[in-house]
């Protein structure tokens, strides 16, 4: 049986192998995790549709797969047995393919960790086929992977090309390192003309940094590739403004001391975050414009009649964004729980897509690691994000102690005054806390 990569989730159809979780051989039963594969947001399990031994093993870490894409061949125990030949298919070469001289793969290998003096291909983007000799290459189908080394597919897999959608120009098609190249450069002039078409600026190619000393090259992750696109969409379509405060928490601390043993016993942890967070979904209710999206294709804007609360989180594999249904009407205990469950969720990588999507606000807290102001990027397509800086005292010893906030807006929607309207509404409720139990 060949088992291939089902739709994990709307609009996924590419997907990064995390880590193979089985090898050739390998008697699996039903529901039994294969692979770990990472979406842009979260790391997922891809279970075994049914039981059996394993007898091919089609990806490898590091590989982006599509939806479709035949990932492991199940067979019964005894024909696994039979079978002495059975080997992933990343090491056996394709029926009728020539083998390939140990010299060739050794010259492989070295230009394989060789620096890379070109752009590679950009997601999304596909060019033209590279130039081949007169002979032309075998065609293959969706079901058979092209022929390859090794180190070829290392090479592809580094600089982030798709090694199925290169033409090999050796015997059988095999594809070489050069034949790779030739597909990353034409990759590269099919972005940057795709670039002038929509009229923005294509990146230049980086110089060869190898000239200049030694260098690592290190792949992206899903994580940091999506974030990376994301705060560049957010970036170069809102055009923001920051503006920055200070809220005195003299008021609010003692009451966080007090009853922060009623959050632990619900597994939570009543934190100052927590509890400007529960200001802040009360402040959505009075302040609708913080929590829309601007829809330009059809010059409207979108009142969300419910308050979803991003809250950042920092993990290992990068930023994370899960989000608190109806933050507005649960209490700062409640909130609590939530935000410590889903926060430790994400960093043990077990967070789901569904605690991803849906956000209408976004709170982000730099406080534990230092830094009083700073400028956060909205998460579109939210129109504004508040950021926490570190507390700190002042004006010296003795001084209150002070909350820095930082409010980033979409100056599309909302003006400065606005903008102050809501913070100053925000910071009122933290310095008089009974402010929130009389206005909501």
């Amino acid at each position: 049986m060949d088992f291939k990569l089902p739709e994990l989730g709307e609009n996924i159809e590419s997907i990064q192998v995390a880590r193979v979780l089985v090898t050739v051989g390998d008697v699996v039963e039903e529901d039994q995790p294969l692979l770990e594969v990472e979406t842009d947001k979260a790391t997922i399990e891809v279970p075994a549709p049914e039981a059996g031994t394993v007898s091919t093993v089609h990806v490898c870490e590091g590989d982006e797969i599509t939806v479709g894409q035949v990932v492991v061949t199940l067979g019964n125990g005894a024909e696994v047995a039979g079978d002495a030949a059975v080997t992933t298919e990343r090491d056996a070469p394709i029926e009728s393919e020539p083998q390939v001289a140990e010299s060739q793969d050794a010259a492989d290998e070295t230009e394989c960790e060789a620096a890379i003096p070109f752009p590679v291909t950009a997601p999304g983007v596909t060019s033209a086929a590279a130039p081949v000799p007169e002979e032309q290459p075998y065609v293959f189908t969706d079901s058979v992977k092209v022929p390859a080394a090794p180190s070829v597919r290392k090479f592809a897999r580094e600089i982030g090309v798709d090694i199925n959608v290169v033409k090999g120009s050796g015997p059988h098609g095999r594809v070489s390192i050069d034949d790779v190249k030739r597909h990353a450069r034409k990759s590269a002039k099919a972005v940057s003309a795709v670039a002038s078409v929509a009229g923005s600026i294509a990146l230049p190619p980086l110089p060869d940094f190898t000239k200049f000393g030694d260098v690592d090259v290190q792949k992206m992750s899903a994580i940091r590739r999506k974030t990376a696109q994301h705060m560049s969409l957010s970036w170069s379509q809102i055009p923001h403004v920051t503006i920055h405060d200070a809220a005195n928490i003299s008021e609010l601390d003692p009451l966080r001391k007090k009853y922060a043993d009623r959050a632990t016993a619900l597994g939570g942890k009543l934190t100052m975050a927590v509890m400007v967070c529960k200001i802040v979904a009360s402040a959505l209710k009075k302040f609708p414009k913080f929590n829309a999206s601007i829809d330009p294709a059809n010059h409207t804007t979108v009142f969300k009649k419910f308050v979803n609360l991003g809250i950042a989180v920092s993990t290992e594999r990068g930023l994370m964004v899960p989000v608190i249904r109806d933050a507005a009407g649960k209490n700062m205990v409640e909130i609590a729980a939530e935000i410590s469950m889903i926060a430790q969720k994400a960093r043990n990588g077990q967070i789901e897509l569904s605690d991803l999507e849906g956000g209408t606000f976004t709170v982000t807290n730099l406080g534990r690691t230092g830094g009083r102001y700073f400028t956060p990027i909205i998460n579109y397509p939210e129109v504004a994000i508040l950021g926490m800086g570190r507390t700190f005292v002042s004006g010296g010893e003795g001084g209150p102690l002070t909350l820095p906030l930082s409010l980033s807006f979409d100056h599309r929607l909302i003006d400065g005054a606005e903008a102050a309207q809501f913070l100053g509404w925000i910071i009122e409720a933290i310095e008089e806390p009974l402010v929130l139990s009389l206005q909501g």
